[in-house]
């Protein structure tokens, strides 16, 4: 099958899921119920209606646009440091959002720039403000490149958790609110937040998708890529940014989840290969669907309590991504 047609099919698949988790919560709904909301019908009572449209649509917009934010992040970065470890989180993007997302809740900012609010302004902030860090860090290092700005970033996030965790400990009355972001939950998601998502994670996700060609050229090493018209700093400065835009639409509308960013463009390299203009829309579709399947067992599986889903993607995600490994390595043996 071409790259094409699994990507088509993977869209299909998320499709398909999207609607599936539509149906399954604490108030079952069945296919037809459904299909009569959707067309007008008046099959749904006014409760389960309400359930439907202002709490279970908005947060699988949210969980969809999460997952592919990370997912296209997880991409950016990887292609950035060329290392395959590289994620939003191992990077310390993931933890600068969450360190600005625990300054937001300490402080009770409550202000807006062009109608983003402080939530998403620090997360982004905290984000591309930790990437840099890590990078100017990493260039002074003596050892090669891709190992100094990875070992700087593996660094650098265990720092800024151990500030938040600081913060966590002075500020102990807002601890609770500040562990719900670090583990993860789209339990208070409503249509501001999917917009949220859908706003700064779609922007992110479009300008890593741009930027397909030159993350093609970059992996041919710095040489190589220069030699082909690339401006290397120009092309840093533009995957960064948009990478830390993906990563902070996700954080500011979930908290902080470790792993989407990493397994979902692995999964997708096993389908489609390493180039950058399939990898990146193959990568947001396993990485929604992921996530709207995590999201989905996270809300049912104790309900009515729900468990975070930061935990479920981990457990959900590394028993897939190791049968996918193991099956992959006995075909090319066979």
């Amino acid at each position: 099958m071409s790259a094409r047609w699994n990507i088509l099919f993977a869209s299909m698949v998320m499709l398909v899921v999207a609607v599936c988790v539509c149906l399954v919560g604490a108030t079952s709904i069945s296919p037809s119920e459904l299909f009569a909301a959707a067309t007008g019908g008046a099959s749904l009572s006014e409760s389960d209606r309400a359930i439907l449209f202002q709490l279970r649509l908005p947060r699988i917009v949210a969980a969809a646009f999460v997952g592919g934010s990370l997912a296209a992040a997880g991409v950016g970065f990887q292609g950035l440091f060329r290392n395959p470890l590289a994620e939003p989180y191992v990077i310390g993007a993931s933890s600068g959002a969450g360190l600005g997302v625990a300054i937001v809740v300490i402080c009770g900012l409550r202000a807006s720039i062009w109608s983003i609010g402080a939530v998403a302004s620090l997360a982004m902030l905290g984000s591309v403000g930790v990437v840099m860090l890590v990078l100017i860090v990493g260039s002074l290092a003596r050892t090669t490149s891709t190992t100094s700005l990875l070992l700087a970033g593996v660094v650098i996030s265990s720092m800024v958790n151990a500030i938040v965790s600081a913060l966590m400990f002075l500020f102990d009355q807002k601890a609770v609110v500040i562990l719900s972001w670090l583990m993860g939950s789209l339990a208070s998601s409503h249509w501001g937040t999917a917009i949220l998502a859908a706003t700064l994670g779609g922007a992110g996700m479009i300008g890593i998708g741009l930027l397909s060609r030159p993350l093609d050229a970059f992996a041919l090493g710095d040489t190589a890529s220069q030699s082909l018209g690339l401006d290397l700093s120009r092309f840093r400065w533009l995957i960064i940014g948009a990478a830390s835009l993906a990563t902070a639409g996700a954080v500011a509308a979930s908290g902080v989840i470790g792993f989407v960013g990493l397994i979902a463009p692995h999964m997708a390299r096993l389908f489609v290969g390493p180039r950058h203009a399939v990898l990146i829309p193959m990568s947001v579709c396993i990485g929604a669907t992921l996530m709207l399947l995590a999201d989905a067992v996270a809300r049912t599986v104790i309900a009515p309590a729900e468990l975070p889903v930061g935990i479920v993607t981990a457990l959900l995600g590394c028993p897939v991504f190791l049968w996918l490994l193991l099956s992959r390595r006995t075909g090319a043996s066979a």
